[in-house]
């Protein structure tokens, strides 16, 4: 294994994933910390995917130091902390006390900090995040249910969740190339700074950072500055080119989305599949209860699995998610809609559903761990961020083990309108 990285969300671990991939790393996705006794998979490198993004912070810090130890244990060279492109946290965490943990326990002192994914229109420019033309608290993300984003300037945001401090590497250094960024994070670190945001507004600033970062023990950030890490292992003799990473088996059987996600991107998908898709659309505002609500999902389906994929959807517009976590506070109405999603998908699974496609990082964490998938191989890109992924087995609502499984695991905000199309066209091409 060359590189073991720890994700703080479901969806952010398929992102990089995908990323790698790309760069020609066979890659594997474990979900949850491994068991120690778990054999190291045959991969240039795996990725743990925690549920920790909106965890308690004590609780984010303890799985991603075990994480870590299992990945030292298993001889990863270097070490990733995976996060969302928009940065999604609140002023105590979970971003700025989990990195403070992996830092501590590597021994770095430094690492620098760049979430940005100019593909899916994040770009970094003095410290601030761009979601498109817009500053982040003004793209939407400042509705989210979960991690608000309120503030754009990420020096800020981050120097609230650490006792640490934090520098910029500015866009005038990272537009000179990988040396110029070497340079200024050296300095930044010399100066005492623990974390350096990194600008960046196109592909080749990535890359750039990526080189710059060859060395460093720990990366953190969105997938895109991962992109120049495969090249990275090549130079340093690794590495080899693999004709096909990706290559999954195939799977038989009915196909179905699941949408949990509220963000503007997956409603406006949303909106395209009901003219396309079968759409059921749960409402947890007037039925608040876990059990009816799936099962008045599947009693919809019912006649429709297996003639063309079915859309159940959880998400809302931001007056409905407000209106429901008035009413049933915010935390429980986050529990009430994961629990229904993760009993829907187990239906699904036990009346021949083999192809799921999960929009949503909170909904994406539920399904895969009702349906008792522990890995995932990466295959085929859908757009952006998002591949195809092969389950080895899920278990049925009985107990028992179940079928291989194709999951693609999209966050909440990537994907073109007409994604939850596009799956199904590419697993048939």
């Amino acid at each position: 294994m060359l590189l073991g990285a720890i994700a703080d969300d479901f969806t952010g671990a398929t992102d990089l994933c995908s990323m790698l991939v790309r760069g020609g790393m066979r890659t594997v996705q474990l979900i949850g910390v491994p068991e120690p006794e778990l054999p190291t998979p045959d991969a240039d490198a795996v990725v743990v995917a925690l549920k920790s993004r909106t965890a308690p912070t004590a609780q984010a810090v303890e799985e991603s130091l075990a994480a870590l130890r299992w990945l030292q244990a298993a001889g990863a060279r270097q070490f990733f902390f995976k996060y969302c492109s928009t940065f999604d946290s609140t002023d105590q965490g979970n971003i700025g006390p989990v990195a403070d943990a992996l830092i501590a326990a590597l021994g770095c002192g430094f690492a620098l900090a760049c979430p940005a994914f100019p593909t899916n229109a994040r770009t970094v420019y003095q410290g601030h995040l761009f979601v498109g033309g817009s500053l982040l608290n003004e793209s939407g993300m400042e509705h989210h249910p979960l991690t608000p984003m309120t503030d754009a300037n990420l020096v800020r945001v981050l120097s609230r969740q650490t006792e640490g401090t934090v520098g910029l590497v500015a866009f005038a250094a990272v537009d000179r190339g990988a040396n110029a960024i070497r340079d200024a994070m050296t300095q930044l670190k010399e100066r005492g700074r623990r974390y350096a945001i990194v600008d960046a507004i196109t592909d080749a600033h990535l890359a750039a950072i990526g080189e710059a970062a060859a060395n460093h023990a720990l990366i953190t950030g969105g997938s895109g500055v991962a992109m120049a890490l495969p090249e990275n292992f090549r130079r340093a003799g690794l590495l080899s080119r693999t004709t096909d990473p990706g290559v999954l088996p195939p799977i038989e059987g009915a196909c179905a989305v699941i949408a949990g996600s509220c963000s503007r991107t997956t409603l406006a998908q949303l909106g395209y599949a009901r003219s396309h898709l079968p759409t059921f659309e749960l409402d947890a505002l007037a039925t608040p209860d876990a059990a009816a609500l799936s099962e008045a999902a599947l009693a919809w389906a019912a006649d429709k699995i297996g003639h063309k994929p079915v859309v159940i959807a959880a998400s809302a517009p931001p007056d409905k998610v407000a209106a429901l976590q008035s009413r049933l506070g915010r935390d429980q109405a986050g529990a009430l809609i994961e629990n229904a999603v993760a009993k829907i998908a187990e239906g699904l699974l036990v009346r021949g559903v083999r192809k799921f496609v999960v929009a949503g990082g909170e909904t994406s964490g539920a399904v895969v761990r009702r349906l008792g998938v522990r890995s995932m191989r990466i295959g085929t890109e859908i757009d952006p961020g998002v591949p195809w992924t092969f389950a080895e087995a899920g278990k049925t609502a009985t107990g028992g083990s179940g079928p291989g499984l194709m999951l693609a695991l999209k966050s909440g905000n990537f994907g073109a309108s007409d994604f939850f199309l596009k799956a199904f066209r590419v697993l048939e091409a």
